[in-house]
């Protein structure tokens, strides 16, 4: 990722997709000299850059041994805040659920381990390779580099605190409009179009390219202090890691 040298340090935004992971990193404060980087492990994201600082990722980090009746504190915090597209936001099941690979053992776990019980979305379950791909190689000593985001927050965010009116995908179909609205704003925010509406490597969605490049900024917005915490108040799970999601 690191390549020729650069004047200011790299921040990274990061988003699951098909056959691994697509990242959006550019120098510090400049979004219109963004790369495009697929992999097929998160792991191949973060080997030794002096100036790879902030890397934002759309997948839950920390996960708790036990789910309440207000569910982790991260979605929680966000779901208010996005209106209409508050069902972007799944709802994470406990660490030991997240380790199951069969749907209705997964279901049956994350039951024994929530109060009231609640099984598991299909959504949610199939994002479980991915959450467990990341949490192999998180520590909290890793913290100060690699954060949880989620898209929608982040457009809400750089949106002037308001959800985006279209959604993003009707019917689990991208939705053209939706996904224009989106891009608009990131040209705003200094993306070229010419990046944006690049040919994209196999497996990476137009919704996935947008995802990351606004995971991007919020990574932008991290490595200069700006960003803040959802919830502000958050704790950590049975391995130290924090709860969070930053916009």
């Amino acid at each position: 990722m690191s390549g020729a040298a650069q004047a200011a340090p790299l921040v990274a935004g990061v988003d699951g997709c098909k056959g691994g992971w697509v990242a959006v990193y550019f120098p510090n404060r400049h979004p219109g000299e963004a790369k495009l980087l697929k992999v097929t492990q998160f792991a191949d994201l973060l080997a030794p850059d002096p100036d790879l600082k902030v890397l934002a990722v759309d997948m839950p980090m920390g996960l708790p041994a036990h789910i309440g009746p207000d569910g982790r504190g991260p979605e929680k915090a966000v779901r208010k805040l996005l209106g209409e597209r508050q069902s972007s936001v799944f709802s994470v099941p406990s660490r030991a659920a997240v380790f199951c690979t069969d749907y209705r053992e997964a279901c049956d776990v994350a039951q024994q381990t929530s109060e009231p019980a609640r099984k598991v979305s299909k959504q949610c379950f199939y994002l479980f390779p991915k959450i467990r791909e990341v949490d192999a190689v998180l520590t909290p000593r890793s913290e100060n580099r690699i954060f949880e985001v989620h898209p929608e927050v982040a457009f809400w965010r750089l949106n002037d605190g308001a959800p985006m009116s279209l959604p993003k995908k009707v019917k689990s179909r991208a939705n053209g409009p939706g996904l224009d609205q989106r891009q608009a704003l990131l040209q705003k925010y200094g993306f070229t179009s010419a990046f944006l509406e690049q040919k994209r490597p196999a497996g990476v969605g137009r919704d996935d390219l947008l995802d990351a490049a606004v995971n991007s900024l919020i990574a932008m917005r991290i490595l200069s202090g700006e960003a803040r915490a959802f919830p502000t108040d958050f704790v950590r799970d049975g391995k130290g890691l924090r709860m969070a999601i930053w916009a």
